[in-house]
């Protein structure tokens, strides 16, 4: 029996040295376009790195010594260029264009992928790479060598981009990672990808998401890119990490057929249309275990797995079949791990498929052993029976042992219920007695039998807060520390005596840090009356989401995350102080290390330094909000594997004091009653003014005023008797405005904008428009809006409605309030 082979590395060489296994009496054939069969093409970014210093350990055989061991005939540098199934005949040609013609009994393709190059503008540009293979490699690190590469600039932040930008971070580059998307990491949802953005930017990795190339430039001094949005930034190399396709020309052209992901259809024994012609990994589609449609799975694993059914099934006959894959992966990230598995929420989504989800957050190992890091879990599943559809986890330490067990209980069909049962080694040095696996499974299970409510932070985000009450359970020390707005703190040790201050007559959301203490709120509630839900993943979860990540350079940066990248100033490089008392808070979950931070400064005296460890992501964050809220001076902050450091200055008394002024805030807010067009165009004005400070500001809209937001071209809304007539006498949008003295028939407000476009005033419209990208907050009045009829459809897709608890929210946060 001749076996012939096409392509090699974790799929072709795999099945090759198992056929010979299976037999010695068979004829085997391998051929490979490239020099090398048998690579560790996932080391690559570490080799360009410098992490893998000897390039030769990147081969797990040499072409000679495979053949030898195995007796295969191996033939690199040859490229199969066309197959004929009828007469079993495949055609050859050679590096030195020599081609021929080899015969075979089956057939196994195994090609791959190749690398996504779009059609852009000057693509082909000297210092514009893609990483697929040894001679990618090769190329990019010769030209970091020869080339002073300062700058460089990932194109696509999935896992081997973002591998990418650790290594050239590496090699002394200045990083950074452009994404079409609203997040990195695509295999992940966003509450769990925007704690890589966290890490990422923490590590002075430039993120611009939501951005699309648009085209190249070489220059003498290395590429421009330009954005479709009209950015452009200069740097020294570009790596298109943009994706992958499956290498099919050479089956398509054979007739073999293909399926409706575009991949080489195969059935379960991984026989393609043809009887004699199999193949596997990165070319085939096959149905995914949980959705049974079809899908392309580029990853090493279940294409060494293939290689080992397939070889079984070409010399024994059709008696093995493949199970599919579910999609397993994982990450290195700088000093994090990230990892999935199974199906995330937003391809549950898309695919139709009713979900609930749980998120928590706990410590690799017990947290009274030194070094317990932080992993944030979230797993998706039926509501109905819990079947288990998805994991994903981003950690530190233990995330590769937790993802595999999800795994597996996925490909058994497993539930949440399994996760439970899931017996688990423990010691303190590597888990807990409730490991984090039963605990997700824990969790899930509260949701399914409605011990626990769950309220998800998109819900919180898009709601109206006045028709809920927000409660923090957390201590004040906590809520000191910045909470979400509209939320009363009622901490979980005085709620039962507090209950009365919380009404019965709506619904009821709770939130902790992470979740386990709002749960522990929700039972004491529910078994009070009231109807609760509690926040899943806690604060941590809800912070990471809604935050938004700043375009670099632009304006906008100037926002919370700026703060964080101060994590890589050394601390040793700062201010001396008189002495340095070093404090563990490792494996200590939220709120602990910054109660530590409080009790341990009270010991310290004016100038002294507490230099605090910690392993919650958050605990920077806190420490910079309470030094602002007591005084006390924040030197530094910074994260070495996973482990965060923060040094606090203590304060004199006297800089205490004045510290401490009678109001902090420093916002503005407005409440815009009127709809005549100047009081509205000076309202828009001195927003805009206040915004271009950096201050935060708030226009809360009532009664006349919601006439200045609502939309040009408005759908169309269900109203009653009262709200119809009151959209006939009012105006129907922001250009039918009036003045309020000197209108004369609408002839006033005509001339009025005249007189603006000729001297070159932005218009209404215009300035409205400015206030937005300007971050100015617009608030529509719920009671007004009811009174008049006018519907949320009929505004601003900015625009968020509130009442008089959210304005005067926002009030308390400002030093001035102007009423017009």
């Amino acid at each position: 029996m001749k076996y012939v082979i096409v392509g090699g590395v974790a799929g072709g060489a795999t099945a090759a040295a198992r056929i010979r296994r299976n037999t010695e009496k068979a004829e085997i054939i391998l051929f490979e376009k490239g020099e090398y069969i048998s690579y560790a093409n996932c080391g690559l970014p570490y080799y360009i790195g410098g992490v893998i210093r000897d390039r030769e350990r990147l081969f797990v055989q040499t072409p000679e010594a495979f053949a030898r061991r195995f007796r295969v005939d191996v033939r690199t540098a040859s490229e199969v260029t066309a197959i004929d199934v009828r007469r079993k005949e495949v055609t050859v040609r050679t590096s030195d264009g020599r081609e021929y013609v080899e015969t075979y009994d089956k057939l196994l393709l195994s090609p791959g992928a190749s690398p996504v190059r779009p059609p852009l503008t000057s693509i082909d540009s000297r210092g514009i790479f893609t990483l697929r293979n040894v001679q990618d490699t090769d190329r990019i690190k010769d030209y970091v060598r020869q080339h002073q590469v300062r700058r460089a600039l990932i194109v696509g932040g999935g896992f081997i981009g973002l591998e990418m930008a650790e290594n050239l971070q590496h090699t002394g580059a200045e990083v950074a990672v452009v994404e079409m998307a609203a997040q990195v990491m695509g295999p992940i949802d966003f509450s769990m990808a925007a704690l890589v953005h966290e890490h990422l930017l923490q590590k002075g990795v430039k993120l611009y998401l939501e951005q699309a190339v648009e085209s190249f430039e070489e220059t003498a001094s290395g590429v421009t890119v330009k954005f479709k949005s009209g950015i452009t930034i200069e740097t020294d190399l570009v790596i298109l990490s943009i994706g992958v396709r499956a290498e099919t020309s050479l089956a398509s052209a054979a007739g073999l057929e293909l399926g409706e992901m575009k991949g080489i259809r195969v059935n379960e024994y991984l026989q393609t249309s043809d009887e004699s012609v199999y193949a596997v990994g990165d070319a085939i589609e096959f149905p995914h275990p949980l959705t049974g449609k079809p899908w392309l799975n580029f990853l090493a694993g279940p294409a060494n797995r293939q290689a080992r059914i397939v070889a079984d099934n070409m010399v024994f006959g059709n008696k093995v079949k493949y199970e599919g894959a579910v999609g397993t992966a994982i990450a290195k990230v700088f000093d994090q791990t990230v990892a999935s598995t199974g199906l995330p929420a937003k391809r549950l989504i898309q695919f139709g498929i009713p979900y609930l989800s749980a998120t928590i957050h706990s410590g690799s190992h017990a947290g009274y052993y030194p070094g317990a890091l932080q992993m944030a879990i979230k797993i998706t599943f039926s509501p109905d029976g819990g079947k288990l559809y998805g994991a994903q986890i981003v950690g530190y330490d233990g995330v590769d042992k937790r993802i595999d067990e999800y795994a597996m209980v996925i490909k058994r069909g497993g539930t949440v219920y399994d996760l439970m049962e899931l017996e688990h080694a423990y010691a303190p040095p590597f888990s807990s007695a409730k490991d984090p696996v039963a605990v997700s499974g824990y969790v899930a299970g509260n949701i399914l039998n409605g011990k626990m409510n769950p309220l998800y932070w998109r819900d919180l985000k898009t709601a109206d807060l006045n028709r809920v009450t927000l409660v923090d359970v957390r201590t004040p020390d906590e809520y000191a520390l910045g909470g979400i707005d509209g939320a009363v703190n009622v901490p979980l040790d005085e709620l039962r005596e507090r209950l009365a201050e919380l009404p019965l007559d709506k619904p009821v959301w709770v939130y902790c840090g992470v979740g386990l203490r709002g749960y522990l709120a929700s039972n004491i509630l529910k078994e009070n009356g009231y109807d609760v839900r509690n926040l899943i993943g806690g604060l941590k979860t809800y912070k990471a989401a809604v935050t938004p990540v700043c375009i670099p350079g632009a304006p906008e940066d100037v926002c919370v995350r700026k703060s964080s990248n101060t994590c890589c100033v050394s601390q040793e490089e700062k201010v001396p102080v008189a002495r340095i008392v070093r404090i563990d808070a490792c494996g200590i979950q939220c709120p602990g290390p910054i109660l530590k931070l409080k009790k341990s400064m009270e010991q310290l005296q004016s100038g002294e330094c507490l230099e605090i460890r910690a392993t919650d992501a958050g605990f920077p964050r806190d420490a910079e909000a309470w030094c602002r809220m007591t005084g006390n001076r924040f030197v530094s902050a910074q994260t070495e594997n996973g482990t965060y450091i923060v040094r606090v200055e203590k304060a004199t008394p006297c800089a205490m004091e004045v510290s401490h002024p009678v109001s902090t805030a420093k916002g503005k807010t407005f409440i815009l009653f009127s709809d005549d067009l100047d009081k509205v165009l000076a309202t828009f004005v001195l927003a805009n003014g206040a915004a271009a400070t950096g201050e935060k500001v708030t226009i809360f809209f009532t009664f006349w005023g919601l006439n200045a937001i609502k939309k040009t071209e408005k759908p169309k809304v269900k109203k009653d008797w009262f709200g119809k007539m009151f959209g006939v006498m009012l105006p129907s949008d922001s250009m039918k405005l009036q003045l309020s003295k000197m209108n004369m028939g609408g002839m006033g407000a005509r001339m009025m904008r005249h007189i603006m476009k000729r001297k070159g005033i932005d218009s209404l419209e215009s300035l409205r428009r400015q206030a937005i990208e300007n971050g100015v907050e617009f608030i529509a009045c719920q009671m007004s809006m009811d009174v008049m009829g006018v519907k949320k459809e009929e505004l601003l897709d900015h625009v968020t409605i509130g009442g008089v608890a959210t304005y005067m929210g926002r009030a308390e946060e400002a030093n001035v309030n102007l009423f017009i």
